[in-house]
């Protein structure tokens, strides 16, 4: 049941005023000041990035909360509440204290004549929690790019970590890697900052390092992946842990773990072993190859050419032999046209979505940019409540395409 105030959270924050995107940290900064700069007061662990973030700050808010800080966690996007955003030691905020921060944050705005977005309120919010609840540590994620993001007013955080780097959000962040990857190293301060020895961002990444003297430290160690009798197992250094996060792109976020492991250990920060495996064993992060046994339903957001390479890889490495049925959706801003040519193969059972958001592309336009659609079998959905009975039995049935999509589908079908 959907409470009354969260009604009205929902209603204020996806209002033609809010619901949109304005790069820049004018409105946030004078906003902040105004409630006395509590980003300041945070231990704020940055990271930015294209694929990986989400796996990334979940994991290492997970390792933390172990060891008995009191961690702070800041996503985005959510798939079934807003509130699902913010994290304290793995517990979302409820939806009365949301309401309170949030109205609180909106009622500034107005008397001092600020203009603010969904996300500005939001991160402003993140900020006045955690601040309120004395958190140890804040795991911050950025929303877009990185530079103009408005997580990118924290003036000082711990540590800045930058996870793969892949074409995405041309519109906004420019059509190239290199100025990609310029967009998400301007998370980078004075503090050291975390990245992969294989990115593709990471030239222009140890560029703006170095002009901010930042220590780069290259995340280089060989990581591999398992799957044994149905468990994931992620090897290192000649040791084995099971890890929750399936994919085998998760390699790349694991050495990004490591390394910052290694560096807040460096800086006196305790981390035990056990906690650091019970993290990886425990972790839950939704709609990242998350596979419903007893429904035979596997849900992941991939959503830009980069990701969806990397589902494609994950399921003939999970599921080789097996027959695929896929419900997709997308939002206009993507290449779906290259993703849905990436995923489906001969043979395979294809529904086509239509979900409620202003961006979100028609069914007929997606089938329009298939090469092959003699080749697919296309089903019909009128109505989502059983969507898994629509397909062969046989079936593994992926969402995929977008995050608001799989959010808005009835939880595991």
């Amino acid at each position: 049941m959907i409470s009354g105030k969260y009604k009205q959270i929902v209603n204020l924050l996806t209002s033609s005023s809010k619901f949109t995107v304005k790069l820049g940290l004018e409105r946030i900064t004078e906003l902040l000041k105004i409630l006395g700069n509590p980003q300041n007061c945070l231990n704020v662990i940055h990271v930015a990035g294209t694929n990986g973030k989400g796996s990334v700050c979940t994991l290492l808010a997970e390792i933390l909360k172990n060891e008995g800080y009191k961690t702070g966690l800041y996503t985005s996007p959510h798939l079934y509440s807003y509130t699902e955003r913010f994290k304290l030691n793995g517990v979302d905020i409820s939806e009365e204290k949301l309401y309170e921060y949030i109205f609180f944050v909106e009622k500034t705005a107005i008397e001092n004549k600020i203009d603010i977005t969904e996300f500005e309120i939001l991160t402003v919010v993140a900020f006045l929690w955690f601040k309120d609840e004395k958190t140890d540590f804040v795991i911050l994620e950025t929303g877009l790019g990185g530079r103009f993001d408005a997580t990118n007013v924290v003036e000082n955080p711990i540590l800045s970590v930058i996870t793969s780097i892949s074409i995405d959000h041309k519109d906004r962040l420019g059509d190239t890697i290199e100025k990609i990857a310029f967009e998400k190293a301007g998370i980078i301060k004075t503090s050291p900052v975390v990245i992969s020895d294989n990115n593709k961002g990471l030239t222009v990444v140890k560029n703006v390092s170095s002009e901010k003297n930042s220590r780069l430290i290259e995340a280089s160690k060989k990581v591999s992946v398992s799957f044994e009798n149905k468990v994931n197992y992620i090897l290192f250094d000649n040791k084995k842990y099971e890890y929750n996060i399936w994919g085998l792109k998760q390699t790349e976020n694991i050495k990004l773990i490591i390394e910052t492991i290694n560096y807040l250990k460096s800086q006196g920060i305790k981390i035990s072993e056990k906690d650091f495996s019970n993290g990886l064993k425990n972790v839950f992060i939704p709609a990242r190859m998350q596979y419903i046994k007893d429904k035979n339903i596997l849900l992941d957001g991939a959503h830009n050419v980069e990701a969806i390479k990397g589902l494609k890889q994950n399921l003939d490495f999970y599921f080789p032999d097996t027959p695929k049925g896929w419900v997709f959706g997308s939002i206009s801003t993507k290449e779906y046209g290259k993703n849905v040519n990436l995923l489906f193969n001969d043979g395979d059972e294809v529904a086509l979505i239509r979900f409620n958001h202003p961006l979100a592309v028609a069914p007929e336009d997606i089938y329009k940019k298939i090469s092959h659609p003699n080749r697919l079998i296309f089903k019909n959905l009128s109505e989502t409540a059983n969507i898994s009975k629509n397909f062969s039995p046989d079936r593994l049935i992926i969402f995929t395409g977008s995050f608001y999509m799989i959010g808005q589908m009835p939880r595991y079908m």
